[in-house]
């Protein structure tokens, strides 16, 4: 892989969810430009060679940093390296963004409500979004759906309230709803296809999955973001292809 693809840049800050959740921050150089939802290909130097992953961006597009939310692979060549990031440490950032997860490609059905659906750190591409003023121009509902394992997984939520305080003030559409899978006394804490077939997820908020009028977004564990594509496509949504139909993916793993 050519070196000259990247920029070397500097941790700003490191900061720990959980045993096997952290996020970071890096310098963002001028020419580095990413539309909310895209991912950077970030590279570290693990015995003499570059080893790169693809991360969705957390920042802003409008940012001065660049911040990325990682969970730690047990015996992964990456993050096991990654993990024990300190400020002040050099990372390789790839020149030019990636990715189609964006509100662009949505032309039709036009924009009304918005459903964002995450596991573990697929949250990372939503906070961009959310950080951006159009998302909450575009849309009337927006709905936030977090599913995690444990408690203890459930990052991001101060900095969520924090977002759509700034970002959605006068905004009343807007939902967040966290998923615990592994806690029975949770509110919701079947997996999210199950909550969407049995329709548990749209009595929580309140509003319908409905093929005229929802863009649903999925990213996070591959086998959630497959299974789930399935149980609305059970519900009548469509995969967006050529910027018409309701359902967009990424497979954050």
């Amino acid at each position: 892989m050519s070196i000259e693809k990247f920029s070397v840049e500097k941790v700003l800050s490191v900061h720990r969810w959980a045993h096997n959740l952290f996020s970071f921050t890096l310098t963002r150089p001028a020419h580095f430009k990413f539309s909310a939802g895209q991912f950077a290909r970030i590279g570290l130097m693990v015995n003499g060679e570059l080893v790169v992953r693809a991360y969705s961006v957390v920042s802003s597009p409008f940012d001065e940093t660049l911040e990325f939310f990682s969970i730690v692979v047990p015996d992964g060549a990456f993050t096991s390296n990654l993990q024990h990031l300190k400020v002040g440490d050099e990372l390789y950032l790839d020149k030019v963004s990636y990715g189609y997860l964006t509100l662009a490609r949505y032309q039709l059905p036009v924009p009304q409500d918005l459903w964002l659906l995450a596991t573990g750190t697929g949250l990372a591409p939503f906070l961009s979004m959310l950080q951006d003023f159009e998302t909450w121009k575009k849309y009337q509902h927006i709905n936030l759906v977090y599913s995690v394992r444990t408690a203890s997984e459930l990052a991001y939520v101060e900095r969520i309230q924090e977002i759509t305080a700034l970002f959605g003030e006068g905004h009343t559409g807007f939902k967040f709803v966290p998923i615990i899978t592994r806690d029975p006394n949770a509110t919701l804490h079947d997996r999210l296809p199950i909550l969407i077939a049995n329709r548990e997820l749209e009595k929580t908020i309140g509003l319908s999955l409905n093929p005229a009028s929802s863009h649903v977004m999925l990213c996070g564990n591959p086998q959630m973001v497959e299974d789930t594509k399935e149980a609305l496509k059970q519900r009548g949504l469509t995969m967006n292809r050529r910027g018409e139909g309701n359902i967009a993916v990424e497979n954050y793993w």
